[in-house]
């Protein structure tokens, strides 16, 4: 399943993609190479665009249409010069509001060229958050998506310091400090000049400030990560160091070339999405298709039919949920759950037989095939980052023929610091580190009692890197607190890391539970258990300072409804109600007793609560980037936790 894996070829590795100059400069060297290929795929009917002369007369509402990266250079140079009539200079500092976009992406790449400072705000962020995310940094303009999101940024500009604010979409305003993203685009037609629009480039140094992209806030206050043009260009080398079609692969081995197709869907506010899917894509020559929103990820990859692309684990774990549901009970049920079963054994064979291989064809042709075509029919491969990924979610795709490279990454690192190789697959690793990236494991933060399971060394992982950050925003005292004396960035995370280097995620050291007789747990690795189950759609497992370990859990209510019809029993319709059923009960702890059975025994789950609303973004219980926001989580239900240890 695996064909080897050669850092020193990989070092060695150079190409035209790979540089050492800024971020628009690296935009305006693919252009050249690229001019005539599709750089930007969008879809027609769904937005009030203000944009001018987008090519979609004729195409029908709701399908795709393409421009080329000619095309994109043209509106990238005109958003510049019109960005500079409203007063952007170097290091200027100008907020974008918006979803991710095609116009998000023309946007940050003319306010780079315009030798701006790029800052970001989520979609769901509260006035209050957006206040904060637009004051800190003195952002002095504002790219904002649409009707709904500047009326939210009005309600906290008399706190801000804005010069300008530019709606992507058409907007009602008589505010004389908005103008839409057409009318700028208008402005700089005017006033561009090939010459003065080299002479921004030119005046930016590749270590000058490129973007501020603020940490999530799962546990602190967000903190503006400082990124500056090489951060980010080094990372885009290092990557592509990594996915190019190298002359030391084995053939067959998927690659990130040139005319490649993506799909980009997760938030360009946040790290992943904007180096991983942007600044990496389009540095490759790549044409990047934009889902309208999460919502209908199935519809529009059906239309975009990508060969590559990335998300989070949560988002895998929504794909296989929704295979498993599309198949139903019964014999179609019976079958697709003997093809997940081949999947895994295919994945986990280093030299798979003739049986399995035989085995293997017919799952393909029964369940693999339809759920690849339902992914577009093109996936060569997928990278997973922002989280922890099951290991048998990951054997269950790569056994279904549809590769998932798990990396590990923060936005401190701008992000990426490992990744799988595509060559080179192992289920349940981060990959070894990327090339430049230095790493040191400081086994002082664990306990020798500590995952007495690992084959390599495990402690707290410290890098060095051009890809790793200096300095957090006006923060002094945060930024001393994460680098050692000797200049080493302490990421926070425990890892694992092999004699050959692959890394292992274990758990974020604050979340790592120490109950009250000293033992500690690691969450994550339990959590990750119950990826693939059918009966848990969301587990948080809980336990600091406690006797014992339990868990918050959220019910797949749909196969709890499936079940009880199937064994005749009445459930109300309210999903409370449901949560506080003791047959659901249960039937969900046969659940939990069969993933304890292969936990130690101070790890295992002794009690747990069923809590009845999804975590999510739009609840604040997870992160635009969907991780868990556990902080919020154990706010929201603190009367269950206290039952739970109450009765202890």
């Amino acid at each position: 399943m695996t064909g080897g894996f050669s850092l020193a070829e990989e070092q060695g590795y150079n190409d035209e993609i790979i540089g050492d100059d800024t971020l628009p400069a690296m935009f305006e060297a693919t252009v050249e190479r690229n001019k005539n290929r599709n750089a930007q795929r969008f879809k027609v009917g769904v937005y009030d665009r203000s944009l001018p002369e987008l090519p979609t007369e004729g195409v029908e509402s709701g399908t795709y249409r393409s421009i080329t990266y000619g095309e994109m250079q043209s509106f990238v140079h005109n958003l510049a010069a019109g960005f500079r009539e409203l007063g952007v200079g170097g290091g200027d500092r100008v907020g974008i509001y918006g979803s991710t976009r095609m116009e998000w992406a023309l946007s940050d790449f003319a306010l780079l060229a315009a030798g701006g400072v790029v800052t970001t705000v989520y979609t769901e962020s509260s006035p209050r958050q957006v206040r904060y995310l637009l004051d800190d940094p003195g952002a002095t303009g504002v790219v904002v998506e649409n009707q709904e999101l500047l009326d939210t940024l009005l309600e906290v500009e008399d706190d801000l310091d804005l010069e300008f604010i530019v709606a992507i979409d058409e907007v009602d305003s008589d505010h004389e400090a908005v103008y839409t993203l057409g009318e700028v685009h208008e402005m700089g037609a005017e006033a561009f000049d090939i010459e003065t629009y080299q002479s921004w480039i030119d005046a930016r140094d590749r270590e000058d400030l490129a973007t501020l992209i603020y940490t999530s806030g799962t546990t602190d206050e967000p903190k503006g990560v400082e990124l500056t043009h090489w951060n980010i260009r080094s990372n885009v080398n290092q990557n592509r160091k990594r996915m190019a079609e190298r002359p030391d692969k084995p053939a067959g081995v998927p690659a990130l070339e040139p005319g490649i197709d993506t799909i980009s869907f997760l938030p360009l506010a946040h790290v992943f999405e904007r180096t991983a899917g942007h600044f990496l894509m389009f540095a490759s020559g790549a044409c990047v298709g934009y889902a309208e929103s999460t919502d209908t990820i199935a519809e529009d990859i059906q239309q975009l039919q990508p060969q590559v692309g990335a998300s989070v684990p949560r988002i895998y774990e929504r794909i296989f949920d929704s295979m498993r549901e599309s198949a139903g009970g019964g014999l179609k049920g019976s079958i697709f759950s003997w093809a997940i079963d081949v999947a895994k054994q295919y994945a986990r064979a280093e030299n798979p037989g003739a049986g399995l291989r035989f085995k293997h064809s017919l799952a393909d042709r029964l369940v693999y095939s339809t759920v690849k075509e339902r992914l577009g029919g093109n996936i060569e491969f997928m990278v997973s980052g922002g989280g922890s990924l099951s290991k048998d979610l990951a054997e269950l795709f790569l056994g279904l023929g549809i590769p998932i490279l798990e990396g590990y990454g923060l936005t401190e690192t701008a992000p990426v610091v490992s990744v799988n190789p595509p060559e080179d697959i192992r289920p349940g690793t981060l990959g070894p580190p990327v090339t430049d990236v230095e790493t040191k494991i400081d086994t002082s933060v664990v306990g020798p009692e500590q995952f007495t399971d690992a084959d390599g060394e495990v402690g707290e992982l410290l890098l060095k890197g051009p890809n790793v950050f200096e300095r957090y925003w006006n923060k002094p005292d945060a930024t001393e607190r994460v680098f050692t004396e000797d200049g080493w960035f302490r990421t926070g995370d425990v890892i694992e890391q092999t004699a050959d280097g692959y890394l292992t995620y274990r758990d974020r050291i604050k979340q790592i539970l120490v109950l009250d007789t000293g033992k500690n747990i690691a969450p994550g690795p339990i959590e990750d258990e119950f990826a693939t189950s059918d009966r848990v759609e969301q587990i948080m497992v809980v336990g600091d300072g406690q006797k014992f370990v339990s868990a918050l859990v959220v019910p797949n209510f749909e196969q709890v409804r499936q079940w009880a019809d199937s064994e005749g029993i009445d459930l109300p319709d309210d999903q409370r109600a449901i949560c506080q059923d003791d047959r659901v009960h249960e039937w969900i702890d046969e659940e939990i007793q069969s993933v304890n059975a292969d936990l130690e025994k101070a790890a295992r789950i002794k009690q747990f609560r069923l809590v009845s609303d999804e975590w999510t973004a739009d609840n604040n219980l997870l992160t635009p980037s969907m991780k868990k926001k556990r902080r919020s989580i154990l706010d929201r239900f603190a009367d269950d936790i206290d039952e739970i240890y109450g009765d202890s």
